[in-house]
């Protein structure tokens, strides 16, 4: 399959519009189109001269794919769903055999499964292309993850490459797998994204709450955790955060914003796709269900003026020291839960890969979220020799260097979530990634209670540890 530095584009909103602009920068060709008229004027105007000749404004779908020479490659940059199907169904019968369309939005995997198969059926390719790193990503170049065929990739990766952020002048951009395997790391990116924001949001909490700091107190101390193993992109816009003043208004702007926070589906698509894997990823979860308790500020308000939670202290105790060891132990939970967090979601891929029959390599997905993506941090690096070397273990956890990290971390990261318990902070994404360690941890659980309660009520059977074999007992004789 011959590779050209040429792509077409469909959909000008925030995302398509910039990836556009970034292949100009990067000598790619582009054709353009957008359903509304408005978005192709808009378009047109922001390149104000530039890209020398290198843009085409496409009316119609039809005028788009022939502006573009065969095999051709179009991008499509639309909302995840119908929308994506709608655009499919136009294009599609325009191309030509082994014409390759990419879905770069945030489709469900399991849609991008479907159309992959309908589309090979026609003798075109199609691959699900997961982009992370928002609008500034997009534009100077974000991590991507793209499932499908490998010859469909090769032919489109030269441009990808070229707009892909880079980590040591490596482009984060990979082939994960086949067909839905793009759009499955990316929706695991994005819920291990929501339960480090809700592990980093429970920090700010109890820095506030529990020890009294004030703004640029706070803002000092994520400024100072940014040089540590917790060195990363959301500390990093944390700190900026909690820095800034209202413009509107006095005081830090971040406490002028409604406490209620937005989600978009993939937080949840990657708990239903943990569950139906039977694989544990806890802290994902509690940060979608924070997310939908922070949604319920009405019901919230109307609780608070009837259930109360600790008693206040006579006199209120004194701020905690910003280089003191109350901060340091929140550190030590904040960075044994960000750790607890990447351990699950990497579950969670390495179970969707051997249920998909994807050749998902870990450790190439670890090196290509180091730049570019939300969720880019320093502990990738070792992530990815971790999971990446001859003899890497069944869990991150497992891992000689994050063992030793979490051994670290552990004494502060109990005292955290005790003091959190204690004083009324709620802290469900600290307390779970936690508990999942301790489960993970232990040689023996509960369960065996578990299974005797079910053979009991159901006869539903169980299993010894000295002998083979399945067992019931009448447990009432």
């Amino acid at each position: 399959m011959t590779t050209h530095k040429t792509m077409g584009i469909v959909g000008l909103g925030v995302m398509g519009r910039n990836l556009a602009l970034n292949m100009t920068d990067h000598g790619v060709t582009v054709a353009v189109f957008d359903p509304w008229p408005d978005a192709l004027t808009r378009f047109a105007v922001s390149l104000n001269g530039a890209a020398h000749g290198r843009v085409t404004v496409a009316e119609t779908p039809a005028d788009l794919v022939a502006a573009l020479p065969r095999p051709r490659t179009i991008l499509i940059m639309v909302k995840a769903g119908e929308p994506v199907d709608g655009v499919i169904g136009d294009l599609a019968p325009l191309l030509d055999p082994g014409d390759t369309l990419i879905d770069g939005g945030n489709s469900l995997f399991h849609d991008t499964m479907r159309r992959e198969a309908a589309l090979r059926a026609r003798d075109l390719h199609f691959i699900g292309l997961g982009v992370s790193g928002g609008e500034e990503g997009a534009r100077h170049g974000p991590s991507l993850m793209a499932g499908g065929d490998p010859a469909a990739y090769e032919a489109s990766r030269a441009v990808l490459e070229s707009i892909a952020a880079r980590f040591d002048g490596a482009p984060c951009c990979a082939l994960v797998g086949a067909d839905g395997a793009g759009h499955f790391v990316k929706m695991i990116h994005n819920g291990i994204e929501y339960g480090i924001m809700q592990v980093i949001a429970e920090a700010f909490a109890l820095l506030r709450d529990a020890g009294g700091l004030d703004h640029a107190a706070m803002a000092g101390i994520f400024r100072r955790w940014s040089q540590t193993d917790l060195a990363s992109y959301l500390i990093e816009i944390t700190a900026t955060i909690l820095a800034r003043k209202d413009d509107l208004g006095d005081g830090p702007l971040v406490e002028a914003i409604l406490d209620t926070a937005g989600q978009k589906g993939t937080g949840r698509w990657s708990s239903e796709a943990a569950l139906d894997l039977g694989v544990p990823a806890p802290t994902i979860t509690e940060a979608v269900y924070a997310r939908a308790l922070a949604a319920q500020k009405a019901e919230r308000v109307a609780t608070a003026a009837v259930l109360g939670g600790p008693a206040a202290p006579a006199e209120p105790a004194p701020a905690w020291d910003p280089d003191g060891p109350e901060v340091e132990a929140v550190r030590q939970a904040v960075l044994g839960a960000v750790i607890s967090t990447f351990a699950q979601g990497l579950a969670v891929i390495r179970a969707g890969a051997q249920a998909n029959g994807w050749d998902t390599d870990l450790a190439a997905v670890a090196r290509i979220w180091r730049a570019g993506c939300v969720i880019r941090a320093a502990l990738l690096d070792d992530i990815a020799a971790a999971v990446g070397a001859a003899d890497a273990p069944g869990s991150l956890l497992q891992a000689p260097a994050f063992a030793r990290r979490l051994e670290a971390a552990q004494d502060g990261w109990r005292r955290t979530v005790a003091l959190a318990v204690m004083t009324g902070v709620p802290v469900p994404g600290l307390s779970s990634a936690l508990a999942y360690v301790d489960g993970a941890r232990s040689e023996r659980l509960p369960a065996n209670l578990i299974q005797a309660q079910r053979d009991h009520f159901g006869a539903h059977t169980y299993e010894r540890l000295d002998r083979p074999g399945t067992f019931h007992t009448e447990w009432e004789r």
